[in-house]
Protein backbone atom coordinates (compact mmCIF):
# COMPACT_ATOMS: atom_id res chain seq x y z
CA UNK A 1 0.00 0.00 0.00
CA UNK A 2 3.03 2.48 0.90
CA UNK A 3 3.87 2.01 -2.97
CA UNK A 4 0.23 2.89 -3.96
CA UNK A 5 0.46 6.41 -1.59
CA UNK A 6 3.96 7.14 -2.93
CA UNK A 7 2.67 6.90 -6.81
CA UNK A 8 -0.23 9.05 -6.04
CA UNK A 9 2.16 11.85 -4.07
CA UNK A 10 4.38 12.01 -7.55
CA UNK A 11 0.97 12.40 -9.16
CA UNK A 12 -0.28 14.97 -7.02
CA UNK A 13 2.69 16.55 -7.44
CA UNK A 14 2.47 16.64 -11.47
CA UNK A 15 -1.49 17.54 -11.50
CA UNK A 16 -0.09 20.58 -9.19
CA UNK A 17 2.32 21.41 -11.66
CA UNK A 18 0.22 21.48 -14.48
CA UNK A 19 -2.75 23.54 -12.75
CA UNK A 20 0.15 26.05 -11.46
CA UNK A 21 1.07 26.60 -14.93
CA UNK A 22 -2.62 27.56 -16.25
CA UNK A 23 -3.33 29.42 -13.01
CA UNK A 24 -5.40 32.53 -12.96
CA UNK A 25 -2.39 34.71 -12.13
CA UNK A 26 0.01 32.94 -14.61
CA UNK A 27 -2.24 33.12 -17.58
CA UNK A 28 -2.93 37.03 -16.62
CA UNK A 29 0.64 37.73 -16.84
CA UNK A 30 0.68 36.24 -19.82
CA UNK A 31 -1.99 37.81 -21.46
CA UNK A 32 -0.67 41.69 -20.03
CA UNK A 33 2.83 40.70 -21.96
CA UNK A 34 0.80 40.19 -24.82
CA UNK A 35 -1.49 43.39 -24.76
CA UNK A 36 2.30 45.66 -23.87
CA UNK A 37 3.59 43.96 -27.20
CA UNK A 38 0.32 44.36 -28.91
CA UNK A 39 0.35 48.69 -28.03
CA UNK A 40 4.15 48.51 -28.47
CA UNK A 41 3.54 47.46 -32.20
CA UNK A 42 1.11 49.65 -32.49
CA UNK A 43 3.11 52.64 -31.11
CA UNK A 44 5.52 51.46 -33.98
CA UNK A 45 3.73 51.25 -36.63
CA UNK A 46 2.37 54.70 -35.95
CA UNK A 47 5.92 55.89 -35.81
CA UNK A 48 6.65 54.20 -39.09
CA UNK A 49 3.48 55.81 -40.63
CA UNK A 50 5.11 59.45 -39.35
CA UNK A 51 8.33 58.36 -40.96
CA UNK A 52 6.95 57.72 -44.00
CA UNK A 53 6.69 61.32 -44.33
CA UNK A 54 9.89 62.75 -43.25
CA UNK A 55 12.79 62.81 -45.91
CA UNK A 56 16.11 61.27 -44.67
CA UNK A 57 18.12 63.05 -47.81
CA UNK A 58 17.61 59.76 -50.18
CA UNK A 59 15.24 57.00 -51.23
CA UNK A 60 17.82 54.81 -50.12
CA UNK A 61 17.94 56.34 -46.49
CA UNK A 62 14.23 56.39 -46.09
CA UNK A 63 14.57 52.49 -46.88
CA UNK A 64 17.36 52.23 -44.34
CA UNK A 65 14.95 53.89 -41.36
CA UNK A 66 11.99 52.05 -42.52
CA UNK A 67 13.92 48.86 -42.51
CA UNK A 68 14.94 49.34 -39.11
CA UNK A 69 11.71 49.96 -37.79
CA UNK A 70 10.68 46.74 -39.23
CA UNK A 71 13.24 44.71 -38.01
CA UNK A 72 12.65 45.87 -34.43
CA UNK A 73 9.11 45.14 -35.04
CA UNK A 74 9.68 41.59 -36.51
CA UNK A 75 12.06 41.09 -33.86
CA UNK A 76 9.61 41.85 -30.90
CA UNK A 77 7.16 39.48 -32.35
CA UNK A 78 9.61 36.71 -32.92
CA UNK A 79 10.75 36.70 -29.72
CA UNK A 80 7.34 36.99 -27.64
CA UNK A 81 4.80 35.65 -30.19
CA UNK A 82 6.63 32.79 -31.36
CA UNK A 83 8.45 32.19 -28.01
CA UNK A 84 11.80 32.39 -29.12
CA UNK A 85 12.64 34.63 -25.80
CA UNK A 86 12.37 30.83 -23.75
CA UNK A 87 13.92 28.68 -26.19
CA UNK A 88 17.46 26.27 -26.16
CA UNK A 89 20.29 27.16 -27.89
CA UNK A 90 19.70 25.44 -30.88
CA UNK A 91 17.18 28.18 -31.97
CA UNK A 92 19.42 30.82 -31.71
CA UNK A 93 22.22 29.19 -33.61
CA UNK A 94 19.60 29.06 -36.54
CA UNK A 95 18.83 32.55 -35.67
CA UNK A 96 21.86 33.79 -36.62
CA UNK A 97 22.44 31.40 -39.22
CA UNK A 98 19.37 32.90 -40.61
CA UNK A 99 20.35 36.78 -39.75
CA UNK A 100 23.73 36.30 -41.46
CA UNK A 101 21.33 34.86 -44.26
CA UNK A 102 19.38 38.15 -44.54
CA UNK A 103 22.15 40.49 -44.18
CA UNK A 104 24.17 38.68 -46.92
CA UNK A 105 20.61 39.14 -49.08
CA UNK A 106 20.65 43.07 -48.04
CA UNK A 107 24.01 42.92 -48.99
CA UNK A 108 23.76 41.89 -52.73
CA UNK A 109 21.19 43.84 -52.97
CA UNK A 110 23.06 46.94 -52.10
CA UNK A 111 25.82 46.18 -54.68
CA UNK A 112 22.98 45.95 -57.30
CA UNK A 113 22.18 49.53 -56.56
CA UNK A 114 25.47 50.70 -57.30
CA UNK A 115 26.68 48.09 -59.75
CA UNK A 116 28.74 50.15 -62.61
CA UNK A 117 27.56 47.61 -65.54
CA UNK A 118 24.44 48.27 -65.09
CA UNK A 119 24.00 52.10 -64.94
Amino acid sequence: MDERHDITAVEATADEHVHDEHSAEHVAKHIKGYLLVGVTLLVFTIITVGLSYVQFGTQKANIAVAMLVATFKAGLVAAIFMHLSSEKRLIYRILIFACFFVIGLFWLTYLAWYDPVTR
